[in-house]
């Protein structure tokens, strides 16, 4: 970005000009990683003030900084832009970028599976058009703007994921991508401790559509969400019962979707319904079946989703990366349909607000009901809250464990490696510790 198109963008009060305001500089948050030449956006979180690294900033020469305040130091030869907000003015820089860039935009966001569905979107688009997507869960505000600024100059098709934490966030990101399709993967449970209900976290999800630029809204076919969304321009919803399953394992499924056969390196009716917000995607970008076929054959699992691993001699499927009511029985559904001897590990499921104990109670419940749930088969439960799922079950083995290291030591003393082990839990339980603890030889 040229700074003249900085300063017209961000509104911003000239405290100190610099030496050329047709100059091109690309925006720099991190001092740690800044160039010379760069511009200099501080950020401010509840531990951290970006502006106090200004002048380490242009010491490493930066060509300028925004700040909130007149620095008490020396700035000459350098632009310094003086702005109420730095956050806002990096999302206004943000969707200048993203309009220069000329591509089309797919924001995707849901209670749950929305990193997945971000992750087949960009698998299948891939095979046509050049792709660049949101890496990992950078899904808020700042992840947001450093996508947009990261997205090569020649991309055709931003992917972009939508995270929210309470009302209003979802639509200061939509303001900023203003996405031509917007996906909503699904309303669950997932933050209702801060938002109280699913009404409420179906309008938060639905605010992803308020500045939304092309005419396509796609989504999981749920009454709420089509009762919730205003939106004037073409809606497609889609439901695993519009699918014909042909085959299935733990990290295969083949099926028939809209008269043509698909493939997908990932098992569980909940990923093939991700994979359905992908096709309609590719569908509506132009794609032909072929090109959807091969984006999602080439799909891979990130880390800690559906992940199939080896430790210590155990086979393990860790879908570790997070965990709600909602995306807890989809993986137990589908190991209890495609197995009768197997360890569940499951751990605590966060942001349940004031009923987490009764989420975790009917899940055991839930878990206690299905007919298939054989004597082979055993649950472990790992943290404060999980206590309430291996509480609540009665029809197999089943132990608790306050910690980690404990239920680690009893595996390997008491579960034979001829077990399969599927993990689930909330990032915050890293159950990734598991699999490091069970790779220790002893």
């Amino acid at each position: 970005m040229k700074i003249k198109d900085i300063i017209r963008v961000s509104k911003a009060n000239i405290i100190q000009n610099g030496i050329d305001e047709k100059q091109d500089v690309q925006i720099s948050t991190d001092t740690r990683t800044i160039k010379e030449g760069d511009f200099y956006l501080p950020l401010k979180g509840a531990t951290f003030d970006g502006e106090n690294f200004i002048e380490q900033a242009l010491e490493k020469g930066a060509a300028g900084a925004f700040c909130t305040h007149k620095p008490k130091f020396e700035t000459n030869g350098k632009w310094i832009l003086c702005v109420d907000n730095t956050l806002d003015v990096y999302l206004k820089l943000a969707n200048y970028r993203r309009n220069q860039l000329n591509c089309k935009v797919i924001g995707v966001t849901g209670s749950s599976g929305k990193t997945t569905t971000k992750e087949l979107v960009a698998s299948v688009v891939s095979e046509k058009f050049n792709t660049f997507k949101t890496p990992l869960n950078h899904n808020n505000e700042i992840g947001l703007c450093q996508t947009i600024f990261e997205a090569p100059d020649d991309t055709e098709v931003l992917v972009l994921e939508m995270g929210m934490r309470g009302l209003g966030e979802i639509e200061i990101l939509s303001k900023c991508a203003e996405p031509d399709i917007s996906i909503i993967a699904n309303v669950g449970t997932a933050h209702i401790g801060r938002l109280g209900s699913r009404e409420n976290i179906a309008k938060a999800k639905c605010e992803i559509t308020k500045y939304q630029k092309g005419n396509i809204f796609i989504a999981h076919n749920d009454e709420l969400i089509k009762n919730t969304v205003e939106f004037k321009g073409e809606k497609i919803f889609y439901s695993i019962k519009d699918v014909k399953i042909l085959e299935k394992s733990t990290c295969y499924s083949k099926f028939e979707y809209k008269n043509n056969i698909y493939e997908l390196n990932a098992g569980g009716e909940y990923n093939i319904e991700n994979a359905l917000a992908a096709i309609n995607a590719g569908l509506k970008l132009n794609m032909n079946v072929t090109e959807i076929q091969k984006g999602l054959a080439e799909y891979k699992s990130i880390e800690k989703r559906w992940e199939s691993v080896n430790a210590g001699g155990y086979k393990i499927i860790n879908d570790s990366y997070n965990a709600n009511p909602e995306s807890m029985r989809a993986f137990v559904d589908t190991i209890f349909e495609l197995y009768d001897d197997y360890v569940l590990i499951l751990g605590d499921m966060g942001e349940l607000g004031k009923e987490e104990v009764r989420y975790h109670s009917e899940l055991g419940q839930y878990i206690n009901s299905k007919a298939n749930l054989t004597k082979n088969a055993a649950v472990i439960s790992i943290g404060h809250l999980s206590k309430n799922i291996t509480n609540n079950i009665n029809k197999c083995k089943t132990i608790h464990f306050d910690n980690i290291d404990d239920a680690v030591n009893f595996i390997k003393t008491n579960i034979p490696i001829s077990k399969q082990l599927f993990l689930k839990a909330s990032r915050s339980m890293k159950f990734e510790k598991i699999i490091e603890k069970l790779s220790l030889k002893v």
